[in-house]
């Protein structure tokens, strides 16, 4: 990214996942949370090697990657709304996807293929 780059606001984000499926902004959230967790992780690691060597390089890494975490909280939030208050659907974490039913019309999304999650073949009646 250039240095004049600006990060998406949370307007434009709300705006460019409106017309996303379902599956799509579950995989994105669940994309959101692996890229916090890894910069969690690093702001840890960062935080004691400023405690040990009062780096200032670091302190403005941490920084920024501070304003990064809000962000991408922001942008968690942002897909929760889309699917809860605007799309008036329940939350469905990325673990429990391939249970999602619409609550009107439409055609469902992560359809199951008659097998479990370990690839079992289910019981029950398929149309």
């Amino acid at each position: 990214m250039s240095a004049n780059a600006q990060p998406i606001t949370y307007a434009s984000f709300a705006e460019a996942i409106q017309d996303l499926p379902m599956d799509v902004l579950y995989a994105k959230y669940s994309e959101i949370t692996n890229q916090l967790n890894n910069l969690l992780t690093t702001n840890a690691q960062l935080e004691q090697f400023v405690k040990i060597y009062d780096d200032k390089e670091c302190e403005e890494a941490l920084a920024e990657n501070r304003e990064v975490i809000k962000r991408f909280e922001e942008r968690k939030d942002a897909i929760k709304f889309e699917v809860r208050d605007v799309r008036g659907l329940p939350w469905r974490p990325r673990e429990d996807e391939d249970r999602y039913e619409p609550t009107s019309g439409g055609s469902r999304r992560g359809q199951r293929n008659g097998r479990g999650r370990r690839g079992e073949e289910e019981g029950g009646v398929y149309l």
